[in-house]
C-alpha cells in the first residue's frame, strides 16, 4: 500500500509538472477562497479585488474558448471550463465572428444549481446573474487576420462601431440586460475586448440602460487622437499668437473665431459633467472601471491629465461654481504602476488577479475618458431607465 501510495503521488507530481500552462491551477489566482453558505451572510463579491479578480478570470475564460475550439480539445480537457466553475457559474453562449468562426466572446450565468450544491441558496449581493466577456487580439493563425483588422479600425478611426463583432456584442448585451435587468448584468473586455466593451456600454447608456463595465488594458492609441492632439497644439499656438497682437484689433473679430464660442461649450460640458445645469442627466448611474498600466503604451493615454494644473482646475471650478457632487465620477480608474516592465507583462491580464497587485484610484480629470464620455454627457435628457425584462430576484 506504502509503495502504491507513492506512485500516485509521483504520477500526481508528473501530471502536474505536465500541465498546461493557461490551466486555472497553474496560472490562475492563488488566493481566491471558494463560495459557501458563508456566501448568505457576507459576500465576497462586495469585495472589488475580489471582483475585479474573478471578472478578469472569465476573460481569460474567453481566450481559452477559443483555443480550446482551435486545438479540438473535449468537454473532458478543455481547459476554459475551469475559470468559470469555481464561481458558480456556467456558460450559456458563445459570440462567434462569421467571418472566421473564431469565438471572441462569451455570456456566463450563474449557475444556481451548483451554487445549491454548495449550500448556497442564493446569489450572493454584488453577483452579476450574467456577464457578457469580451477578449483581445489572440496571436493564433485561425483569427489572427480578423482581430488584426479591428485593431486597424480602432487604430485609424478610434471606432469599432463598424466591426461585425460590435453588433453582435451589442445584441447579446441588449438581450441579457432586457433578460435580467440592467442592474443584474456585467460587460467586460481585455484589451481589444476593452475597446468593444466600452463602446457598447456607451451606447446603452445613450439609450438610459446603465450596465455594469469593467475594461482591463483598454486601447488608447489612435491616429485619429494623435491628430486631434495636433490640432489643440496648433490651437493652443494660435491663441499664444492672437494674445500678442495689439489691443486695436477687435475683441469682438477675435471672439468670433473660436475663442469665446469654445470657452461657452467647455463651460457647458464640465457643467454638464457635474450634472449641475442638467439635473436630469443622471450623472454617475453609468461608471465604467478602467485598469491600465503605466507601462503599457496601449493602454498608458488614460493617465494623461487633461492638460491643466490643479490649481487651475480649482479656480476654474470655484468660478463658475460648479463643484462636483459626492461619488459623482465619470469613470473609475485604476492605475498600476511597477516602474518599467516588458510590454507583454505590461498588457498581460494575469497581472489583474496577481497576489502582489496594488492599485491606485485616479481622479476623473484623464483627458481621454473625458473625451471618450463627453458625447454621453452633452446628448439631450435620457429617458427615465426601465428594465423592459424582469429582473431576477437573488434567490433564482
Amino acid at each position: 500500500m506504502a509503495k502504491r501510495g507513492a506512485e500516485e503521488i509521483t504520477n500526481e507530481a508528473v501530471q502536474e509538472k505536465e500541465a498546461h500552462p493557461y490551466a486555472f491551477h497553474v496560472s490562475g489566482p492563488r488566493n481566491v477562497s471558494s463560495l459557501n453558505w458563508r456566501e448568505l451572510i457576507n459576500s465576497s463579491w462586495k469585495d472589488g479585488n475580489y471582483k475585479r479578480t474573478v471578472i478578469a478570470c472569465f476573460i481569460q475564460a474567453v481566450y481559452l474558448l477559443e483555443l480550446d475550439r482551435q486545438e479540438n480539445r473535449s468537454e473532458e480537457n478543455a481547459l476554459a471550463p475551469k475559470w468559470w466553475i469555481p464561481f458558480k457559474y456556467k456558460l450559456v453562449q458563445t459570440l462567434v465572428d462569421e467571418r472566421d468562426g473564431s469565438i471572441f466572446g462569451a455570456i456566463l450565468e450563474w449557475d444556481r444549481s451548483a451554487a445549491l450544491s454548495e449550500l448556497i441558496l442564493i446569489r450572493p449581493s454584488g453577483a452579476p446573474r450574467a456577464v457578457l466577456a469580451l477578449r483581445g487580439t489572440l496571436l493564433k493563425s485561425l483569427t489572427f487576420r480578423r482581430d488584426i483588422e479591428d485593431d486597424l479600425r480602432f487604430l485609424a478611426w478610434e471606432s469599432l462601431k463598424g466591426s461585425i463583432r460590435f453588433k453582435v456584442a451589442l445584441e447579446a448585451l441588449k438581450s441579457v440586460a432586457e433578460k435580467y435587468g440592467s442592474s443584474n448584468v456585467c460587460v467586460a473586455g481585455h484589451s481589444l475586448g476593452a475597446g468593444f466593451a466600452l463602446q457598447v456600454g456607451k451606447t446603452l447608456a445613450k439609450e438610459g440602460i446603465y450596465v455594469d463595465t469593467h475594461l482591463f488594458n483598454p486601447p488608447s492609441v489612435s491616429l485619429a487622437m494623435s491628430l486631434r492632439n495636433i490640432g489643440e497644439k496648433a490651437g493652443f499656438v494660435w491663441k499664444r499668437f492672437k494674445s500678442m497682437l495689439p489691443s486695436s484689433i477687435s475683441e469682438t473679430q477675435v471672439n468670433s473665431e473660436e475663442g469665446e464660442t469654445s470657452n461657452n461649450n467647455s463651460w457647458k460640458w464640465v457643467s454638464n459633467l457635474y450634472g449641475l445645469k442638467n439635473p436630469g442627466l443622471a450623472l454617475g448611474k453609468w461608471v465604467p472601471h478602467l485598469y491600465v498600466n503605466n507601462s503599457d503604451y496601449i493602454c498608458c493615454s488614460y493617465t494623461d491629465p487633461d492638460g491643466t494644473t490643479e490649481e487651475e482646475n480649482k479656480s476654474n471650478i470655484d468660478k463658475e461654481n460648479l463643484r462636483p457632487r459626492t461619488g459623482q465620477m465619470a469613470a473609475k480608474l485604476f492605475v498600476m504602476s511597477k516602474g518599467n516592465q516588458k510590454f507583454l507583462e505590461a498588457h498581460g491580464l494575469e497581472q489583474w488577479w496577481s497576489d502582489d497587485l496594488e492599485l491606485n484610484l485616479a481622479l476623473h480629470n484623464s483627458k481621454l475618458i473625458s473625451r471618450q464620455l463627453k458625447s454621453l454627457y452633452s446628448l439631450p435628457n435620457p429617458a427615465p431607465q426601465t428594465n423592459t425584462g424582469k429582473p431576477s430576484p437573488n434567490n433564482k
